[in-house]
């Protein structure tokens, strides 16, 4: 396979967590033209509408999603439109629909178009109770018990399948927690580590939805960011691998947040009340082995759990006073 250049790219959910920041960092590097940004109904924030070109569509709908491909000659696809984990256990059917046709509609597109590239995001979610949870492998048992890692397992399958049969080039990450300062989570079950920073800004105190002893993979938006753009500007004759790359960056208890935290902010103060997503969280890694990512693009994580905190921590507290002045 000849590797072509990304000119004209699509980013599927672009008003969520990992979307609106990465739509962003895509525009700085290929031109604020050159990317579309893409949400089914939430309107996206002033920063992104007057950045670039946005239009609404729904990746269930192929027809939304052949229309903007036309017009605006999309040849690469950030498909960033998902449902995560806790809202898909609530909504099941929302989640296959969403995750699963929704897919499927952007692999076909993709692959009709002969398109240049396409990211397909999965996550740690792919995991189960079944899974070695420290140092969890690039290959392993994949049985997971959500809606949600269901459909991310079916999603690297079917990237994989489009590669082998179709010649597409597909690729594609394993997420893990993502901690962001600029767009809050959509729900997931690792919403808890960033959440907790708003509220000890705010209000100085949180009550958490997992138990304190509660250790699971995380990574800072900037290491997200580029991790993915890193992945999707790879060389393809580097990858063996295609859609499932582990990838993290720290692992971390909720304890070891707050003390973290408490170093900035020594009033802060958290309290547990664990619901249906600590069975989540424990069905989950604690920690993950990305050396295969590491080997074949280069990939290396910039912040760890202080650098992370201190970052957070400095920019809503900026924010917040701002918005007082």
């Amino acid at each position: 396979m000849v590797q072509k250049r990304m000119k004209n790219i699509l980013v599927t959910g672009a008003v969520g967590q990992i979307g609106s920041e990465l739509t962003m960092e895509l525009r700085k590097r290929y031109g604020n033209d050159n990317v579309l940004a893409t949400g089914r109904k939430t309107k996206p924030n002033k920063t992104l509408l007057d950045s670039g070109p946005f239009e609404f569509i729904d990746i269930t709908v192929r027809e939304t999603v052949e229309k903007v491909v036309d017009e605006y000659d999309i040849d690469t696809i950030y498909n960033m439109a998902a449902i995560l984990s806790a809202v898909g256990e609530e909504k099941p059917l929302l989640c296959w629909n969403v995750n699963i046709n929704g897919l499927y509609n952007i692999m076909e597109t993709a692959h009709e178009c002969e398109m240049t590239r396409v990211f397909v995001p999965s996550s740690i979610a792919v995991f189960g109770p079944e899974t070695p949870r420290d140092n969890t492998p690039q290959e392993t048992v994949l049985k997971p018990k959500t809606m949600y890692g269901l459909t991310k397992v079916a999603g690297e399958l079917l990237g994989d399948y489009y590669f082998k049969r179709f010649n597409l080039d597909v690729r594609g990450i394993r997420y893990p927690g993502i901690i962001s300062s600029e767009t809050p989570p959509g729900g997931g079950t690792t919403d808890y580590a960033v959440e907790i920073f708003y509220e000890a800004v705010n209000n100085k105190k949180y009550t958490c939805f997992v138990k304190e002893d509660t250790v699971l993979p995380m990574m800072h938006m900037p290491d997200c960011i580029k991790g993915t753009i890193d992945l999707m500007e790879a060389d393809i004759s580097r990858l063996k691998h295609h859609c499932d790359f582990n990838l993290t960056a720290m692992s971390f208890s909720v304890g070891q947040l707050v003390d973290e935290i408490r170093k900035h902010i020594p009033e802060f103060t958290c309290n547990y009340k664990p619901d249906f997503r600590q069975a989540i969280a424990d069905s989950w890694p604690r920690s993950i082995d990305d050396s295969v990512a590491r080997e074949e693009w280069g990939w290396k994580p910039e912040y760890d759990l202080p650098t992370m905190t201190k970052d957070m921590l400095d920019k809503l507290i900026k924010r917040y006073e701002e918005v007082k002045l």
